[in-house]
């Protein structure tokens, strides 16, 4: 959907590939109350930034919450919508508002259909890594993720195992 698509930018008729990065909790980054979803566009960075009362907001709208997955989908859909009406004007950093949030994860879910389980996973930044060389033990935890497998720590596992999708492209 809208982790890794393209758009025509309205004013060029160029076409951006936009590629989903990363999503980071501004409060620990830049001391705001907002959540930040990085894409990559043709190769340079933007980051969307998205209130954290849109979440109180939908909580309180539906009593459903926003996860990552929709949380990026719907930023990527306001990205797509911004290229194509020619309001990308290269900047590195937009902020939606509570509304536009909502209006965003609301279009998003009706688009699958209304079943949130549809959401395609977020894509795996280093297909290469394995559940034992980035596993950690929080505290209170009864063991590690590559400890409940049996996996001694450094041990590899190979693709599909554990439950890891493997995607195909």
């Amino acid at each position: 959907m809208y982790e890794d698509f393209v758009a025509t930018d309205r004013w060029t008729g160029e076409p951006q590939h936009c590629v989903w990065k990363g999503t980071v909790v501004a409060i620990a980054t830049r001391h705001a109350d907002a959540t930040d979803i990085r894409f990559a566009v043709n190769g340079r960075p933007l980051w969307i930034a998205m209130p954290n009362d849109a979440w109180v907001a939908q909580k309180a709208r539906n009593g459903k919450v926003i996860t990552d997955y929709l949380a990026a989908q719907a930023a990527g859909r306001y990205l797509k919508q911004s290229i194509e009406n020619g309001y990308d004007n290269g900047r590195e950093f937009y902020t939606m508002t509570v509304a536009e949030v909502l209006e965003n994860v609301a279009a998003v879910v009706s688009e699958i259909g209304n079943r949130v389980d549809l959401l395609p996973s977020l894509p795996v930044i280093n297909r290469d890594a394995h559940p034992t060389e980035l596993d950690f033990k929080l505290p209170g935890e009864p063991e590690t993720l590559a400890g409940s497998m049996g996996l001694a720590v450094g041990e590899n596992l190979p693709p599909g195992e554990a439950g890891e999708r493997v995607v195909e492209r």
